[in-house]
């Protein structure tokens, strides 16, 4: 194992839903005609002013809440001076030294990608800012033109900046993971990576524990969780080679090439002076009342942890089960309805991973696109606790619940499911099974336990599932005792 120990922050930026622009009136909308979406203001002509956009405010007060934030009741926006055609005015609307979050934390924990586990715990979070996100530029014939789409200029982009507590790419990846569904918990963005809703930089040095921290590479634009584990990975050689051979690392900013499978460099890194901040001349600082903060408390989602905690503490399920069932906030909203009305939860939650799993998977369908409602899985549980119908009536029932809906128990008497609760037709399948199958009564009476779940078997063919398994072995064991 390496003697170098790698120290990783990431810098995340999330584009915050909103029906306009953070600074103008014109429509924050993904895919529409390049350079439809634009006004004065988003194109920084001159003399025109910026009005602070209020739904933005509130989303990044959400994201700071959910992330367990110290929320400031005094901010305010700065300029942040650069010349990149992406950037009309030549300067982005942004916030320096006032943020609106500072010291949060997030959540990480479970599988990396490499297959390890990570240990759970926090990593702390230095801020929230909001600022404007900059237009789209597109390079064409290997970069001899490029074309810039303004749409996305001024679109509210709340970026979060973690600590410098992560020490490998799992860690990075569990962060990135954990950001993500908060972020959709919350309402705030849908984080889509494709659409460049949630792009990330990655700040990574190393050294050796005791030793002063060295010289910091930033990974620029990385756009896929996968891109991001990979190229932490491949810095963390990169560096422990350099120094190994006795070479030094000057501060810098690279990508990631997926063609070539390395990190490769852009330029030398810019400092805080290079972009010269200074506070917004048009826009006055925001100042947050006592009141208006504990109306934002009070408006708080659940957080993906919080869901967790409450399946496992008041549901009684699994730390595993909890996991699967927050993956996506519809599923932990589904399982929180159902399992509030059953004496079990569990039940639900293996309903949910078994067999409504395969069946989502097969379609290709997520739970909101079905006809699906919480009340199904209560009823099927509910007719399972009854002795109405077996548990293997799952898998029959789902299929039309899921493209339909409808009444649970009228579906499983439309398709023969109920079990039959006359004792003197149970009687008669125990008699049948106990008289077809000596072999396996001898072995039964020889001391091999497992004979009389063959019996049971076959008493459940021949009843075709509707005897009541409860009752069976009872039976059985009673038949096969005289």
């Amino acid at each position: 194992m390496s003697e170098w120990r790698a120290v990783i922050g990431l810098e995340i930026h999330v584009q915050a839903k909103s029906e306009t622009k953070v600074f103008c009136s014109c429509k924050n909308s993904y895919g529409d005609e390049p350079n439809t979406n634009t006004c004065a203001i988003c194109l920084g002509h001159p003399g025109v002013l910026p009005v602070v956009n209020r739904e933005a405010i509130h989303q990044i007060v959400k994201a700071g809440l959910m992330t367990d934030s110290q929320i400031a009741r005094y901010s305010k926006f700065d300029r942040k001076s650069y010349f990149y055609p992406d950037q009309p005015k030549n300067f982005q609307i942004t916030q320096f030294d006032l943020p609106f979050c500072e010291h949060g934390r997030i959540p990480i924990g479970g599988k990396g990608l490499s297959g390890e586990m990570i240990e759970e715990r926090f990593v702390g979070m230095e801020r929230i800012h909001l600022e404007e996100d900059v237009g789209k530029s597109t390079h064409f014939d290997d970069e001899k033109y490029s074309t810039v789409d303004y749409n996305r200029a001024g679109v509210p982009l709340l970026e979060t900046v973690s600590m410098p507590e992560m020490h490998s790419a799992d860690e990075a990846y569990a962060y990135v993971q954990s950001l993500q569904q908060i972020m959709r918990y919350g309402g705030i963005s849908d984080c889509d990576q494709e659409k460049g809703q949630f792009r990330c930089d990655v700040n990574i040095s190393i050294h050796k524990p005791g030793t002063p921290f060295n010289t910091k590479v930033e990974i620029k634009n990385l756009n896929s969780t996968r891109h991001i584990w990979l190229s932490i990975n491949y810095e963390i050689e990169r560096q422990t080679e350099i120094y190994e051979n006795g070479g030094s690392i000057r501060q810098e900013t690279r990508r990631w090439n997926d063609a070539l499978g390395e990190t490769v460099h852009m330029r030398f890194k810019e400092t805080a002076d290079d972009y010269r901040y200074f506070p917004e001349p048009d826009l006055p600082p925001v100042v947050l009342s006592e009141e208006q903060i504990k109306a934002f408390k009070a408006e708080k989602p659940m957080t993906p942890l919080e869901y967790r905690k409450k399946f496992e503490k008041d549901f009684g399920v699994t730390e595993y089960d909890a996991h699967v069932l927050t993956l996506e906030k519809s599923t932990a909203d589904f399982f929180l309805k159902a399992g509030e009305k059953v004496k079990k939860p569990k039940a639900i939650a293996n309903i949910m991973m078994n067999q409504l799993n395969a069946l989502l998977s097969e379609s290709g369908k997520t739970l909101d696109q079905t006809k699906l409602e919480p009340e199904h899985l209560v009823d099927l549980v509910k007719l399972v606790e009854a002795n109405k119908i077996q548990k293997n009536a799952y898998g029959k029932l789902l299929p039309t619940l899921l493209e339909e809906g409808g009444n649970a128990e009228e579906l499983a008497k439309a398709k023969n499911l109920i079990v039959e609760l006359d004792e003197s037709a149970l009687e008669a399948w125990v008699d049948e099974a106990i008289s077809n199958n000596p072999k396996a009564v001898a072995e039964y009476k020889e001391g091999k336990q497992n004979a009389i779940q063959f019996l049971m078997g076959q008493v459940m063919r021949a009843s075709k599932g509707k005897a009541p398994a409860p009752m069976v072995i009872p039976m059985l064991k009673k038949k096969l005792s005289e």
